[in-house]
């Protein structure tokens, strides 16, 4: 018993920098309250004393701000950051390591009795005011933003973002490594659309740069595929003659550039086009 508690307030340590002393942790915290009352409402729960335990889980959060229903399964470590507002349902499983911060709930999306509520793996990390709602599982070491609302399954390592939320990074190999796409000809096609990805880092991850980056990957692996099929028509047919592609002209793509500077911000200085002379004084000079 002793030893969880040293543990979960250790984890505290780990994970606040706020986080001063064992005595100020102690009596100062109450996503360590809550916590602590839970797994007593839990023992309860189990032991078939639900009234009690519905007793105690409502006195918590009477004192903490925070409701754990006590049919909740809470692994260790566990870590709620000032914690008003947080919501964890009957059904709800939480593993090791996780830590949510204040304004999240755990809730599901019927009323059918069984698993209607999510489950958190290891090393789960959720922002502020992130609603994820339903019976399905956020894989292990997944993040989740700040005001996310997730209805479907993340996999392991990805982060999510938005209403609804959007899958914006994966553990997984880049997508233009896994299509063959050579880096040479996307940075090109990059320019010739005056698009770039790489402006937008990891810790602050675009969908939309990220969507339009997809589908130029793969119109390079499109592209490529094509060459290699009129190289091999050749071979066979000396008469084949390999039409030649239309040009990209950036005239063709004067709206959809104004809608992604509308959407993403302006472009570069270097890519700006100088403005259109004042009719007026472009008269007086002639005149």
């Amino acid at each position: 018993m002793f030893q969880r508690l040293r543990e979960d307030i250790n984890s505290v340590f780990a994970r606040d920098p706020a986080a001063r002393n064992f005595l100020e942790v102690l009596t100062n915290y109450p996503g360590l309250h809550a916590l602590l009352l839970h797994r007593l409402a839990h023992w309860l729960w189990k032991k078939r004393l639900k009234w009690l335990a519905r007793t105690l889980s409502t006195f918590s959060r009477w004192l903490t701000g925070i409701e754990i229903h006590p049919g909740a399964k809470i692994g260790r470590r566990f870590f709620i950051d000032h914690g008003m507002g947080v919501v964890i349902g009957e059904t709800a499983e939480v593993g090791d390591d996780v830590t949510l911060y204040q304004g999240v709930t755990l809730g599901g999306t019927s009323w059918h009795k069984g698993k209607r509520h999510p489950t958190l793996e290891q090393g789960v990390i959720v922002g502020a005011g992130a609603k994820i709602l339903g019976p399905f599982t956020v894989g292990a070491g997944a993040k989740v933003g700040s005001n996310a609302v997730v209805t479907k399954e993340v996999p392991a390592g990805a982060t999510v973002v938005g209403i609804p939320g959007k899958i914006v990074k994966r553990e997984e190999p880049d997508v233009a490594a896994a299509l063959d796409v050579d880096p040479a000809r996307r940075e090109a096609i990059c320019q010739k659309f005056g698009f770039d990805a790489y402006g937008v880092s990891e810790d602050m991850p675009d969908p939309v740069a990220r969507s339009i980056q997809a589908m130029l990957d793969h119109m390079h692996a499109v592209d490529e595929r094509i060459e290699r099929m009129c190289g091999t028509l050749r071979k066979l047919d000396a008469s084949y003659r390999e039409g030649k592609l239309p040009e990209l002209r950036d005239e063709d793509f004067a709206d959809i550039l104004d809608d992604v500077d509308a959407c993403c911000g302006p472009p570069k200085p270097s890519e700006r086009t100088p403005p259109e002379e004042d009719k007026g004084d472009a008269q007086q000079r002639n005149g």
